[in-house]
């Protein structure tokens, strides 16, 4: 069987090479809050666990509240970083209160009333209180993403209640033998040893869940316009196969709107390119105001813009076309002198069976609609009509809905 003075010291090596994985991973992304707070708690664990080691060479009741408070207010730490890796707020007053609240129960059951078996208890209580707020996180889903580091942490942080239970009751029932301060029985010192383990393998998960979060981040920026931060051409694609599949299965129908800003060549041969760039950044802001929760909208390449509409019939995409023109019009009607005004012209088209698994014939009809809407003036739209042409001139003609 372990002493304790090894216990004790094992944890603390445990603790510090966790400390030192997460110093580094905090010191390579400064940006990465959650890496502070998970490298702060595995810090004042081992330091806990350090003092915890003087209550064999000194009057135990320092080192036994002092360590203890402090591996408490560790793993309320590390629970904090859980909650600002989602960017969820934090508590100090609760972690404080809480470990503060937990030492003075220490204190109380060796000071007043010697008592064991109740200090085991409090310990584990105020341990497994972070966890249990911290499992919600863990188990739900983030942008409708799941991350296998979360559900690692959730298997773990219910093993550590678990032991943290198993523990408690056996120190209450006395199974496996007498307790005291400086040593313990051969079933509690399993019990720590395997919390021990847990405690490496929840940071272990901690730093799944970072590497998981950091390769999504990475194939988000492969899909996004550098300029604007919408989606790009690769995005738009992707997802008009997706839709294209999905309305091939179910027969429902989807629309696309085709935007060109009118004249842009102009703003940037008279302002220069930075004025360009600034106005292909309003008009996303602008265009993102008229469109519903699962629309998307994308800068295919210079000026031109697509909206997947999905769930859309024609008369509905033509609506939110022109939901969108008009907030370009109002903006152009609110400009001074000196601002540049932004005009738009809109192609929608509706997908048919005829399209299939075929996104590009789907924007070939977009774009159709938007030559006539050029063709008739720019600054409107122009809704492809699928039937049959008389005439080329025809093709893409402007129609409206009551």
């Amino acid at each position: 069987m372990l002493s304790v003075s090894t216990l004790w010291i094992v944890i603390v090596i445990n603790f510090l090479s966790l400390g030192l994985i997460w110093a580094y991973v905090a010191r390579a992304y400064p940006k990465f809050e959650a890496a502070r707070y998970w490298t702060a708690g595995a810090v004042l664990a081992a330091a806990g666990a350090a003092i915890s080691m003087l209550r064999d060479v000194m009057e135990p009741a320092f080192p036994l509240v002092g360590g203890g408070g402090l591996m408490i207010f560790s793993s309320w730490l590390a629970c904090m970083g859980v909650a600002r890796f989602y960017h969820r707020p934090v508590s100090w007053p609760a972690a404080i209160g809480s470990s503060l609240l937990a030492s003075a129960g220490l204190a109380f059951f060796l000071v007043v009333t010697d008592h064991m078996p109740m200090r085991i208890v409090i310990y584990s209580l105020a341990q497994s209180t972070p966890i249990i707020l911290t499992l919600p996180l863990l188990l739900g889903q983030q942008n409708g993403r799941e991350n296998p580091g979360a559900r690692l942490a959730a298997i773990v942080g219910f093993l550590l209640l678990s032991i943290h239970v198993v523990r408690s009751g056996a120190a209450l029932l006395g199974y496996g033998g007498a307790i005291t301060a400086v040593n313990f029985n051969g079933l509690q010192t399993l019990m720590i040893l395997l919390l021990v383990f847990l405690a490496m393998a929840w940071n272990f998960a901690c730093l799944l869940m970072a590497i998981e979060r950091l390769r999504n981040e990475v194939a988000d920026l492969a899909l996004l316009d550098d300029l604007t931060g919408v989606a790009n051409r690769r995005h738009l694609l992707q997802r008009l196969t997706e839709e294209c599949a999905r309305s091939g299965r179910s027969g429902e129908p989807f629309s696309l709107l085709l935007i060109d800003l009118d004249g842009f060549k102009t703003i940037n041969d008279t302002h220069g390119h930075a004025a360009g760039d600034a106005c292909l950044k309003h008009f996303t802001l602008m265009a993102q105001t008229r469109l519903r929760p699962g629309d998307m909208l994308a800068r295919t390449g210079g000026d031109e813009f697509c909206i997947v509409l999905p769930s859309s019939s024609l008369r509905e995409a033509a609506a939110i076309a022109r939901r969108v023109l008009e907030v370009c019009r109002q903006d152009a009607a609110s400009c001074s002198g000196r601002d540049i005004q932004i005009a738009i012209s809109i192609g929608v088209a509706e997908w048919d069976r005829g399209i299939g698994d075929f996104p590009d014939r789907l924007m070939a009809n977009a774009d159709h609609a938007l030559y006539a809407a050029k063709k008739n003036g720019k600054n409107d739209f122009a809704v492809y009509d699928p039937a049959p042409p008389l005439s080329p001139e025809s093709v893409g003609t402007l129609r409206t809905f009551a």
